[in-house]
C-alpha cells in the first residue's frame, strides 16, 4: 500500500507520516527529497527549463520577507501548484517501484495533489492507493500558531523577521487549501481541516489512512 499525504506548506503533513509510519512500522518519505533530486537534473542537463519547472524556487529570495514582497500570496501559491508538477513522475516511480516490490510506503508533500493521485490510482489501481489532504483555512489561527511553533528549524519562524509578512504566508497557505479542496471533491478524496483540536485530527487522519 503507498499512502499519500498531500496538502500546503504547515499543515501536519511530515507530523502524520511520522506517526503513521510508526504505527504501522513501515518507512517513509518527503516529497521535497524527490523535488531536490529532480532540480539537480534539470540545473545539469537542461538549466533553461529550471524556470519554468520550479517557478517558485527560481522567484523566492534569501528570506520569506524579500520572496513575500516580489509576488502576492495567491501568486505564490499558484507558482506552488506548477511547481508540484514537476516532481509527479519522480512520485510516479517511487510508487510503482515500491509497489512492484510488494512494500508500504508513505509519500508526503506539498507536490501530492489530487490529480497526481488520480492519475496513479488510475495508472496501478486503487487497491494500491490510501490518500487524504491536509488543509488549514483559518488565517488568524495560522498566525497566532505558527508563533508558538517548537518544529526545529521552523522554516517560517527562521526565515521571517517582519511580523507583516507572516498574514502573507498564511494567505498562500490557505489559497493553496481552497485550491486542493475543490480538486480534492472533483477526484473524491477526503480531506482533513487542521485548524482546531490538531492532535485529535492527526489521531482521526490516523485511522483513515490505517483502517
Amino acid at each position: 500500500m503507498i499512502y499519500l499525504i498531500g496538502g500546503p506548506p504547515k499543515c501536519g503533513k511530515t507530523t502524520l507520516a511520522k506517526k503513521l509510519a510508526k504505527k504501522l512500522g513501515i518507512q517513509w518519505v518527503s516529497s521535497d527529497t524527490l523535488e531536490v533530486v529532480g532540480m539537480d537534473y534539470v540545473v545539469k542537463y537542461a538549466p533553461r527549463k529550471f524556470n519554468q519547472l520550479y517557478p517558485h524556487s527560481a522567484m523566492k529570495g534569501k528570506t520569506n520577507d524579500e520572496t513575500y514582497s516580489l509576488a502576492s500570496p495567491k501568486q505564490i501559491a499558484k507558482n506552488y501548484i506548477k511547481q508540484a508538477k514537476a516532481t509527479y513522475a519522480a512520485i510516479d516511480m517511487f510508487s510503482i517501484c515500491e509497489i512492484t516490490d510488494g512494500n508500504d510506503y508513505i509519500i508526503e508533500g506539498y507536490h501530492v495533489t489530487p490529480e497526481l493521485a488520480a492519475q496513479l490510482i488510475k495508472k496501478y489501481g486503487r487497491k494500491h492507493f490510501k490518500v487524504l489532504f491536509l488543509v488549514k483555512s483559518d488565517l488568524e489561527k495560522f498566525i497566532s500558531d505558527v508563533k508558538k511553533s517548537s518544529t526545529p528549524n521552523d522554516w517560517i519562524l527562521k526565515k521571517t523577521k517582519k511580523n507583516k509578512t507572516l498574514p502573507k504566508i498564511a494567505g498562500m497557505i490557505c489559497y493553496y487549501g481552497t485550491f486542493l479542496e475543490k480538486e480534492a471533491e472533483k477526484y473524491k478524496f477526503k480531506v482533513m481541516n487542521m485548524d482546531e483540536d490538531f492532535e485529535g485530527k492527526l489521531k482521526e487522519s490516523i485511522q483513515t489512512l490505517a483502517q
